[in-house]
């Protein structure tokens, strides 16, 4: 089959456009920017790129199938060309993905607001770690497994990142209503995608229906210290794992430390001890995510006996790039990238630092960027969090122009608070201005008595000022 990817250049559509290339069909795609390093790995797999939307072009080159990726709207040549001519057919990525791979795998789903790459990261490297040969699809850019997407083979489970963003314009259900999960990992749940949803109970709702179909011999593997999960009911019509911290879970995270060394903590199943864990990930949030990921690959493999799973190879696990990232590790300074745009993952990330990096002062960066974070929606939530830094730099609000100015985040009640709290808090008009105010208050503090950390909060590139930062800091 020849299939035609529109927005090819996004992770997950790449790393999807790669997948149908591995199962052996002919792939090809285009992108308003057709940008490395996707682009590059697209091209050396032999997918035909195209730079920019062209209904004529599309209609020339005549796909089997086109795939709309969710950042396409009306408006799109092509999109206004397919809907007006009904000449090819169309579907959505999540859709392509169910009939082309997942349909007749034993799937394992990881879901959640935060930490879906990173678990989906964990699972698919375990079962490889133990001698599996799994499937997996990750959003994001993994070190461990080496690379973002893998067939795999058909007797070993799928692992793959189950989003509960919409998945097409013309497809409002979540995407993981697709993925026919055998194992659903459910780790955590709060209210998210502003745009799309209304209230935290229109998003419990959306993982009700994927609850609905897990099939009576899988699992939902939960995180039993969530109240928001909890809050979904006994889901009596499949089997119900619950980890986490606290007492009456099955699996439990216990004697949780952190230090600059890294992390350190217990894994017990069901009272039995499953296996000591030391390792560089930080957080107790990344000890879930490692325990939750266990726990999916265990039963996948050994349903009767899931702690037969080595866990000896997470102290070589190496994360995501841009989860955490240390960019620069100097003794006076370090900097440190995370894909954080949620204020429960800032606070979390921010509180960690605090027991990894003792005596430095903190400097968090954060770019309200996703539809949600633009907003006052989460605004008490996001001053509460930036408050646990030493400073605050705030960039200017994406796509502002966007948005009501009564409904825009507010950025003058953000600097009050962090001031009533004793935190310095810095705004600019752009984010090469931010960038060089960054640079002078940490050169300045430098020269002083105690290290800096700066950590770069940005589900997208901060305008590019990331990587110069770096470049004037000095590696």
């Amino acid at each position: 089959m020849r299939i035609y990817f529109m927005g090819i250049c996004g992770t997950a559509m790449g790393n999807a456009a790669l997948l149908a290339r591995a199962a052996g069909h002919e792939v090809l795609g285009a992108d308003s920017g057709v940008y490395p390093p996707m682009s590059t790995v697209l091209a050396e797999a032999g997918i035909t790129l195209h730079e920019g939307y062209d209904a004529a072009r599309l209609a020339k080159l005549a796909p089997d199938l086109v795939v709309i990726g969710n950042a396409m709207s009306r408006g799109n040549p092509e999109v206004e060309w397919l809907l007006e001519s009904r000449a090819l057919k169309y579907t959505s990525v999540p859709a392509l993905l169910h009939d082309l791979v997942l349909a007749n795998r034993r799937n394992l789903v990881i879901c959640g607001t935060h930490g879906k790459t990173t678990t989906t990261a964990l699972a698919a490297f375990l079962l490889r770690e133990n001698g599996r040969d799994p499937g997996f699809l990750i959003g994001g850019v993994p070190q461990d497994p080496p690379v973002g997407n893998h067939l795999g083979t058909i007797a070993d489970p799928f692992v793959i990142e189950g989003d509960e963003y919409d998945s097409a314009f013309f497809d409002k259900r979540s995407k993981f209503i697709h993925y026919a999960p055998h194992i659903a990992v459910l780790n955590n749940l709060e209210f998210d995608h502003a745009d799309i949803f209304r209230d935290l109970a229109d998003v419990q709702r959306t993982f009700i229906h994927l609850s609905r179909i897990v099939p009576r011999n899988g699992w939902i593997v939960m995180n039993g210290d969530d109240a928001n999960l909890r809050a979904l009911g006994a889901m009596a019509w499949t089997r119900v794992v619950r980890v986490g911290t606290g007492e009456g879970n099955d699996l439990r995270i216990v004697d949780f430390q952190e230090s600059p060394e890294g992390a350190t903590f217990r894994l017990d199943w069901r009272g039995q001890r499953w296996a000591e864990v030391k390792w560089a990930q930080p957080g107790v949030f990344n000890a879930r995510n490692a325990a939750m990921a266990a726990m999916a690959a265990g039963l996948a493999i050994s349903p009767d006996e899931p702690t037969k799973l080595s866990l000896e190879p997470l102290a070589r696990f190496r994360g995501v790039k841009r989860r955490q990232e240390m960019l620069v590790n100097r003794a006076d300074l370090k900097v440190i990238e995370d894909f954080g745009h949620h204020p429960t993952a800032l606070a979390e990330t921010l509180q960690s630092f605090r027991a990894r990096f003792p005596g430095h002062v903190i400097h968090a960066a954060f770019e309200p960027r996703s539809n949600t974070s633009r907003t006052k929606v989460m605004q008490s939530a996001f001053m509460r969090a930036l408050a646990l830094a030493d400073e605050v730099y705030l960039g200017p609000i994406d796509r502002v122009e966007k948005i009501k100015p009564e409904d825009r985040f507010d950025v003058e009640a953000l600097m009050e608070f962090l001031a009533a709290q004793g935190v310095h808090g810095h705004t600019a008009a752009s984010n090469t201005e931010l960038m060089e105010k960054m640079i002078a208050a940490t050169r300045a503090a430098r020269d002083g008595a105690r290290p800096q950390l700066v950590v770069f909060f940005t589900n997208g590139s901060f305008g590019g000022i990331i990587g110069k930062y770096v470049e004037a800091s000095g590696k």
